[in-house]
């Protein structure tokens, strides 16, 4: 895979690691289903990281981005946490610096690695923003199983493709790792295991709050700034509100979409999810500390990221 050099040409002038690591034709492949085989042969445990990457960053990149972003809203849903989450005002009254903090501290360890010095620096740093605040194990925990079911329960209603049980095992194990170097104790040991927590938590956390309501529509409206004026804000929010269950939108106090909106959204979806399956294969990553960002327009570094650097 070929690269001009502008594409590197922030932070450490380096192509991501985990790109290195993968074959140029598994990058740029012949066909749709090329990097599904190669993904075939690879080990969930051993291989989860590669396994990640391609997934996040070839197969399925735009997809993977709304469903973390959903995994975000629902953690809105649980009113023992949001108390916190509204007294430090990042979430309120600096979304998109907060929005786009957590993605590029993401996207650093997914794109090079949670062994790269990149991604060590990244996990420093989120353990530094989380350290400084009294978080119970278990809202840590509901969080990360929010980042590997919630990709996985999107591609199987939206994607191009359901993942495979290699893909879902190797989402688990990547993030299983992640959480473990995050000092988050008591991870179940089994996909099932994580599974079942996240069901059960969600049972028994989401209620109703004014704070879980302030967040929601913070990181909702910031959301509908990015595609549509503000005169038009009510008019976007009926199908982003399409894709929040009953229990979420209850949670958070958002109004339930009338139903025939929620099957209009559900199946827009679905026809790009077809039209998708029969389009040749994306052939460049879409990296997420590559692209244009909107807090850090000329670039950043890995420390500067977080609340309390401003």
């Amino acid at each position: 895979m070929n690269f001009a050099p502008s594409d590197f040409a922030d932070n450490d002038l380096q192509a991501p690691a985990l790109l290195e690591r993968i074959p140029a034709e598994v990058i740029d492949p012949p066909t749709r289903w090329s990097r599904v085989r190669y993904i075939a042969g690879l080990d969930p445990q051993r291989d989860c990281q590669e396994i990640g990457f391609l997934l996040a960053c070839c197969e399925f990149p735009w997809d993977t981005t709304r469903a973390l972003e959903l995994a975000l809203l629902r953690t809105f849903g649980v009113a023992k946490g949001t108390p916190l989450l509204t007294r430090t005002g990042e979430l309120i009254e600096r979304t998109q610096k907060r929005y786009d903090d957590t993605v590029l501290i993401l996207a650093e360890i997914l794109e090079n690695g949670f062994d790269h010095p990149r991604g060590r620096a990244a996990l420093r740093r989120m353990n530094q923003q989380h350290h400084s605040y009294q978080i119970p194990n278990d809202e840590y925990l509901y969080t990360l199983s929010t980042f590997v079911f919630e990709p996985i329960r999107w591609n199987a209603n939206y994607g191009w493709r359901r993942l495979s049980a290699n893909e879902r095992y190797a989402s688990y194990y990547l993030w299983r790792e992640i959480g473990l170097r995050m000092g988050i104790r008591d991870i179940p040991g089994s996909y099932e295991a994580l599974e079942r927590f996240n069901v059960a938590f969600e049972r028994e956390q989401f209620r109703y709050s004014d704070d879980n309501h302030r967040l929601a529509i913070a990181t909702r409206n910031l959301m509908l700034g990015w595609l549509l004026p503000r005169r038009l804000w009510p008019l976007g929010a009926v199908p982003m509100h399409a894709m929040l269950d009953g229990r979420m939108l209850a949670a958070v106090g958002l109004a339930s979409p009338p139903p025939l909106a929620r099957r209009l959204t559900k199946g827009a979806l679905r026809v790009r999810a077809r039209v998708l399956r029969h389009m040749p294969p994306r052939r460049r990553p879409r990296l997420a500390t590559r692209v244009p960002n909107r807090t850090y327009p000329n670039g950043y570094n890995i420390e500067q990221l977080g609340a309390d650097r401003g």
